[in-house]
């Protein structure tokens, strides 16, 4: 896991680029010094810079960046690959490719080298990298299939900038409240996070996950899609579905499991992190967990995953979280993800990674799974509207107007409007904070409808059922917009590699074509039945047959406290009142902390644009460095870790 940064200039002839130019590019690499601080490398050269921050994971002697090869490529990779040893064999054994080192990054570089485009879907692993043809001046850039790994895009008239991170391309980009995209505002709105390829500048932009790019002077960038993800399912025997789970599950943690340092796993109380755990103490015997949770009664599943560690006999490590700890670090946590994501499950991610980096440099997590196996309890949803959905059009007319004229409140009308609303109007994400007609009430401007992210993708799976088709809306959507930046920023944070088995080629393909009555069959109170069954003898029967909580955050007891106190001063004071309604938010809050009803998620997600605001835009927020020098990895003994700030 590392920190990348490029740049070409799109200038003809450009020659060396000035002593302005160089000190600025090493100024936006050092923003990235958290993903990597155990080395840094800056090339420049005749209109291209290419700069990275090591995290040393394979081969930490050598394979040093930027790499190159066959004195024709200059490459930069963050990520891992974790079949390059295969890969390199037969590199070897059919091209005679020649290599100087040990670790994947070359084996990168000559798969691109001698393969092209054609290497990518044989790249077991995440990954984004941007390789640069000395020969045509072509630069090839690439993100793996599902977005595990960030790469951001800014191509002003100098030419184009890449990196891993917002952070390190905005200061050649305008000023971010200048270049404001309400467009992705907008989005955020309904979402909690900013689909991509959006960012908040509106000059910036991610390259989507499965995606390349080519980019050559004069000819601009050019953007091809080499991976889709496909859920079709099939007929299969179950016995056969599940033996598939579980033998691509067991290769996929083994194959996460290599490294050269102390690799441990998180674990929480659901049957994700707890197979992956399982599986992993198989392969080290000494396997080291770690979970988070909160003070708050109902708020923790330090007990239950303890619980299970005992069963499977792993040390762990728990982390409890104050009030005081959120209040003192979610600026900083903010400042991290570039643009700001209202999830608030990011903060106990955030000191459960804090803590996993005192002992060891790479972890394990459950994210994924899902999006693949039908994890969420809103998948369910159509099964249960099955009855209003078969009835003729007419018919289903009549239910919905009498819908519209039953009063809030009344038994069975949530049921009629959801039983008659079209899914790809209903289900646009796993969040929906504000629904259409309130965010036109929040919003101080005019936007594109939500349906702008998710109509291709309902077009894209008009011929499965809709099951099929919110699990794929997620994998677009929810999965490499808020579950998988939220586990890059926070484990980079402190210099801690995350890796994530269920987002495997194999994985991928044993979920790909489960038919729903596998994933969600009738008369089964809980989801990813398909995954639990192919569970049975690796997990706790105690965990296997539990339901999803997923590191519960109290967000509800924090907006009726300090914290709530906190956020009210901080939607008073924010500049942002010309884009939102600030007024209209805080009495959303006032409602919550007055015991009405439950506003927290959506106070909660403006809470965390104003804070972003502030920070970006306002600069009235400061936050100090927030990238210490990672702490050496030690062997400390197991028992609580309570963060302070």
């Amino acid at each position: 896991m590392c920190g990348l940064s490029a740049f070409v200039s799109s200038r003809p002839d450009p020659g060396p680029l000035d002593a302005t130019f160089r000190e600025a590019f090493a100024a936006a690499l050092a923003t990235l010094h958290h993903r990597g601080p155990d080395d840094t490398q800056i090339e420049f050269g005749d209109g291209f810079a290419f700069g990275f921050k090591r995290l040393a994971i394979i081969d930490r002697e050598h394979s040093v960046q930027p790499l190159h090869y066959a004195d024709r490529w200059t490459v930069v990779f963050n990520g891992e690959i974790y079949n390059y040893r295969e890969l390199r064999a037969e590199l070897i054994r059919v091209h005679n490719a020649v290599f100087a080192t040990e670790g994947d990054s070359e084996v990168l570089a000559a798969a691109f080298h001698y393969w092209g485009e054609a290497a990518l879907p044989r790249l077991r692993g995440m990954f984004a990298f941007v390789a640069y043809d000395h020969r045509t001046g072509t630069l090839h850039a690439a993100r793996d299939a599902f977005g595990i790994k960030p790469l951001y895009m800014l191509e002003t008239a100098d030419g184009l900038f890449l990196g891993s991170e917002r952070k390190a391309l905005d200061p050649f980009a305008a000023p971010a409240g200048a270049a404001l995209e309400t467009e992705a505002l907008a989005h955020y709105l309904t979402f909690q996070f900013v689909p991509d390829p959006m960012s908040l500048h509106r000059h910036i932009r991610r390259l989507p996950p499965g995606h390349r790019i080519i980019w050559t002077p004069g000819g601009g960038v050019r953007m091809h899609r080499w991976f889709r993800p496909s859920l079709r399912p099939l007929r299969v025997e179950p016995e056969d579905a599940y033996q598939r789970i579980r033998e691509a599950l067991t290769a996929s943690v083994h194959a996460h499991m290599h490294a050269e340092v102390p690799v441990g796993t998180f674990l929480s109380s659901g049957v994700d992190s707890s197979a992956i755990a399982a599986l992993a103490v198989r392969e080290k015997p000494d396997l080291h967990a770690f979970t988070a949770g909160f003070a708050a009664q109902g708020y923790s599943e330090i007990e239950i995953a303890q619980d299970t560690a005992n069963q499977l006999g792993i040390r762990l490590t728990p982390t409890v979280v104050s009030d005081e700890d959120v209040l003192t670090h979610l600026p900083r946590i903010i400042q991290l993800l570039d643009d700001p994501i209202a999830d608030p499950s990011l903060i106990p991610l955030f000191f459960l990674a804090q803590t996993a980096s005192r002992f060891v440099t790479v972890v394990l997590s459950g994210e994924g799974s899902d999006e693949l196996f039908g994890g969420y309890t809103i998948y369910r949803e159509p099964l249960s509207l099955d009855r209003v959905d078969r009835l003729p059009p007419g018919m289903k007319r009549g239910l919905k107007h009498l819908a519209e004229v039953l009063p809030e409140g009344v038994r069975g009308r949530s049921f009629l409007e959801r039983g008659t609303t079209p899914i790809e109007q209903r289900y646009y994400g796993n969040a929906r904070i504000f629904d259409p007609e309130e965010k036109a009430r929040v919003m101080r401007f005019t936007s594109q409808p939500h349906t702008a992210i998710t109509a291709h993708l309902y077009a894209e799976t008009a011929d499965v059922d809709h099951v099929a088709s919110m699990q794929y809306v997620d994998l677009h959507t929810w999965l490499p917009g808020d579950i998988l930046v939220k586990a890059d920023r926070m484990s980079m944070a402190h210099s801690l590699e995350l890796r994530v088995p269920f987002l495997d080629q194999q994985v991928y393909a044993a979920a790909a074509g489960l038919p729903t009555d596998l994933k969600l069959p009738p008369g089964v109170t809980t989801t990813k039945h398909a995954l639990r069954e192919a569970m049975k003898g690796i997990v706790p029967e105690s965990v296997r047959s539990a339901k999803k909580l997923g590191f519960p955050t109290p967000t509800r007891l924090w907006l009726r406290g300090q914290i709530g106190d906190w956020v009210d001063h901080l939607l008073s004071t924010s500049q942002a009142g010309d884009l939102i309604d600030l007024e209209y938010v805080r009495g959303l809050l006032a409602e919550h902390r007055a015991g009405g009803a439950d506003r927290s998620r959506k106070v909660w997600t403006v809470a965390m644009f104003c804070l972003w605001h502030a920070i970006a835009v306002e600069r009235s927020i400061i936050v100090d460095d927030p990238l210490p020098t990672r702490v050496p990895v030690q062997r400390q003994e197991p028992g609580l870790s309570h963060v302070f700030g």
